[in-house]
């Protein structure tokens, strides 16, 4: 009996099967004819599917594929771009805190720009290695700032990051001991909530420091900096995703939390300009500077991408006519080849120099006019490897922070959707769906993994080089690749500047306008 009631319910599972088959059938079909009609007879924008309908469809579809299986199936590890397999596995197993060594020689390529560090038969030993002290910033506000860690969390705005992201950072920030910057974004209590240091970065809409009428708070400024875990304050000029250009926050993303965070209307598109209002020239950038750090009493500087130089040496200029008080306590360089936020590709690619000349650049002029003991440099681009980061400070950085390393510590896959609010891993979307995959605790450990072993790696250069701690590290420490095959000294191809030389001599723009620039020959 059971055995022909199972028999039964078989054969009307298989007829149901088979129906349910014809149908799916019929309504692809069906689909398939509508489709084809519609790429054939109605739609005249794409020449592909008009002449070729419904099969030109796939070509897109294997174009959008087409990225992913470069990834993980085509490109070699040190292929792809912006950042290859090698940099982001390295990146990976550090936040993991797992061994990072390899095995049977090294895959990267002898090529033009790689920079190899100078070993010594007498590198420092492990008995006389000396962990990186902490260095002062802003010696002349009424509370400088003592940062602990050499390497830092770039700017990356709430709204661009989700909520876990931003908590995540915070927790691992705090762990670690190095600073976050809040980006142009504003504070929220997520960047306090780790309890770690916080630089908040002054954006061109002034953004969580505005009065009703967008402009410059002194009352919320001052709010702010009441805040024992705000440690400094940056204006930011221009960022490497878009030197030149404001953002516009559309409508729809300005939530009663976003706007209460920044201080805009609720659901009425905002736009940043492209530049600091009102400050034209260098004195109107020295008058600013004063203002935040007056009304703070906290480290003040600014960030830019370089591309002229000459007003770098007006403002140098203006600081020696108006006293080294007035100077900027830091100014961080941004590269000009693209970060975090999105932007037109005419900005990114082309616009801006690359850290490699922007960063010696600007510290040769900051030596040239003598003010090495008075500005930091903070360099910013691409420095999530322990070698960029020692070539960095050998190149007289002072500190250096990273915006995308943190981000693969966060679980970041390199999916270049964080400008579409479908980032797979909940590190720039907002649904909710998707941030669910990001664990706060979780990935806040791993944040501070990254940072404890970079650290360690970029000391464990600086020990093989001879040296007791990385900002022991200098030019003559390292070589460059050139086009040719051949290694150069990076103090050829970026002599140091004696200090104050250019108080002295003049400009030096006046006497050798392009001269610093012709690298490799």
């Amino acid at each position: 009996m059971l055995s022909d009631r199972l028999h039964a319910w078989v054969v009307n599972l298989a007829t149901w099967l088979a129906f349910g088959l014809l149908l799916m059938v019929f309504a692809l079909t069906v689909a398939a004819a509508v489709l084809w009609i519609q790429d054939r007879y109605l739609q005249k924008s794409h020449a592909i599917r008009r002449n070729y309908p419904l099969i030109g469809r796939f070509r897109y579809f294997f174009e959008h594929l087409g990225e992913f299986f470069r990834q993980y199936f085509f490109a070699m590890d040190r292929e792809e771009l912006p950042f290859n397999r090698a940099q982001r596995s390295w990146v990976y197993r550090a936040a993991k805190d797992l061994s990072n060594t390899v095995a049977f020689g090294t895959t990267k390529q002898n090529a033009p720009g790689r920079v190899i560090f100078l070993n010594t038969p007498y590198p420092t030993l492990e008995k006389d290695a000396a962990r990186t002290l902490p260095l002062m910033i802003g010696p002349h506000a009424r509370q400088p700032y003592v940062a602990r860690s050499f390497h830092n969390i770039s700017g990356m705005s709430f709204g661009a990051l989700s909520r876990p992201a931003v908590r995540a950072l915070s927790r691992g920030a705090g762990h670690a001991g190095c600073w976050l910057n809040t980006g142009e974004g504003g504070l929220t209590e997520m960047h306090l909530e780790g309890g770690g240091d916080v630089v908040f970065q002054i954006g061109t809409a002034y953004y969580g420091v505005r009065d009703a009428d967008g402009n410059l708070s002194d009352d919320r400024l001052a709010e702010l900096a009441a805040l024992p875990q705000v440690k400094m304050f940056e204006i930011k000029l221009s960022q490497g995703a878009k030197p030149g250009k404001g953002g516009i926050l559309p409508a729809e993303k300005v939530t009663p939390e976003i706007a209460r965070i920044r201080g805009i209307p609720v659901g009425q598109p905002s736009v940043s300009p492209n530049g600091q209002p009102g400050v034209r020239g260098a004195d109107d950038l020295l008058d600013l500077i004063a203002r935040v750090r007056e009304v703070t009493g906290k480290p003040t500087g600014i960030k830019t991408v370089i591309g002229s130089w000459q007003w770098l040496e007006d403002l140098f200029v203006a600081i020696h006519e108006r006293g080294l008080d007035s100077a900027p306590d830091f100014i961080t360089v941004d590269s000009g080849e693209g970060g975090t936020g999105a932007a037109p590709m005419s900005l990114m690619d082309d616009v801006g120099l690359n850290l490699a000349e922007s960063l010696p650049l600007v510290v040769d002029l900051r030596d040239g006019f003598g003010l090495q003991e008075r500005i930091r440099v903070i360099a910013s681009g691409k420095l999530i490897t322990p070698s960029m980061v020692a070539w960095a400070i050998a190149m007289g950085a002072d500190f250096c922070v990273s915006a995308r390393g943190y981000m693969f510590a966060l679980g970041c896959i390199q999916a270049m959707q964080c400008n579409r609010n479908t980032c797979p891993t909940g590190v720039t979307t907002h649904n909710p769906r998707l941030q669910r995959g990001l664990v706060p605790a979780e990935k806040g450990r791993r944040v501070a993994h990254f940072h404890a072993n970079l650290v360690k790696e970029v000391e464990t250069i600086a020990h093989a080089c001879g040296v007791g701690e990385p900002r022991q590290l200098r030019r003559h420490h390292a070589r460059m690749v050139n086009a040719n095959g051949d290694s150069m000294p990076l103090e050829e191809l970026w002599p140091p500047i004696e200090p104050g030389l250019y108080l002295r001599q003049g400009r030096p723009s006046l006497h050798a306008p392009v001269a610093r620039f012709r690298v490799g020959t």
